[in-house]
């Protein structure tokens, strides 16, 4: 099965240029700096599955002229992850479909106390997102494609990153945990959390998602989740080839098992 991915978003929570900072990054003329907040979208057998709804979801949505949608996946509750789930109506509208959220007990949470409004099902006007979610325990089928949570933590909070076939998606996190390994061996594609070079308490810096490349050893890494201290070609000269920061409307495709 052939399958297209495409970044949505390679971005740190504020996005790059952040408001009111006038540094080099923000200011630069090159358009791979320009970051909106991290998302992927996949494209495979008709069908189209987003991780994560960020608040630029609605630009990002009409970037990639994206005329149907059937699940989202949910990494974890915080702020630039969900906050574009309201943007799913025009996609409830244009087919008359429910559309089906996943993701682990505390991002499930998180998105009931954001958008209660959605999920109690009592606001008597109409104009509501129609979803359904569903609790990820396990591997999930969507669509003919298998989706293999791996947990990383992101601080105090449990966050799931993804793989499928032979790609994983991880962000927003500052320890793999040793169980979560075996699920990364024998990647083609791994997308890995570096906010930066200076540390953080909650994310990988340059330094160190570069040691989880050369533990996890896929054949290539991207980097995302991407603050403005990170300009884009001058951060990838200084990396080994097969490691590269994302950007922003980058495209790969590649064939499951």
């Amino acid at each position: 099965m052939r399958v297209e991915l495409t970044v949505l978003g390679s971005g740190t929570s504020m996005g790059v240029p952040t408001i009111a900072c006038r540094c080099p990054v923000c200011t630069s003329s090159d358009p791979h700096d320009n970051r909106t907040r991290p998302s992927i979208l996949l494209r495979y057998n008709g069908r189209v599955v987003v991780i994560d709804t960020t608040p630029d979801f609605r630009f990002q949505a009409l970037r990639e002229k994206l005329d149907r949608l059937d699940a989202v996946i949910y990494t974890h509750s915080h702020a630039d992850h969900i906050l574009g789930l309201d943007d799913v109506r025009p996609f409830n509208l244009q087919e008359t479909k429910v559309i089906p959220i996943y993701g682990n007990k505390p991002a499930l949470d998180g998105l009931r106390r954001v958008f209660k409004y959605v999920f109690e099902g009592n606001y008597p006007w109409g104009g509501v997102p129609l979803i359904q979610d569903h609790l990820i325990t396990g591997p999930v089928e969507l669509f003919g494609l298998e989706f293999v949570p791996v947990k990383v933590q992101h601080g105090y909070l449990e966050v799931l990153g993804f793989r499928f076939g032979r790609v994983a998606y991880l962000t927003d996190y500052n320890i793999i945990p040793k169980a979560s390994y075996p699920l990364l061996e024998d990647l083609d594609v791994v997308f890995l959390d570096a906010l930066r070079h200076t540390g953080h308490p909650t994310h990988m810096t340059v330094a160190e998602a570069l040691a989880e490349v050369e533990k996890i050893r896929p054949r290539r890494a991207f980097f995302t989740h991407i603050a403005h201290d990170l300009g884009h070609a001058e951060t990838n000269a200084q990396l080994p080839e097969h490691v590269r920061l994302c950007y922003d409307g980058m495209r790969l495709e590649f064939d499951t098992d």
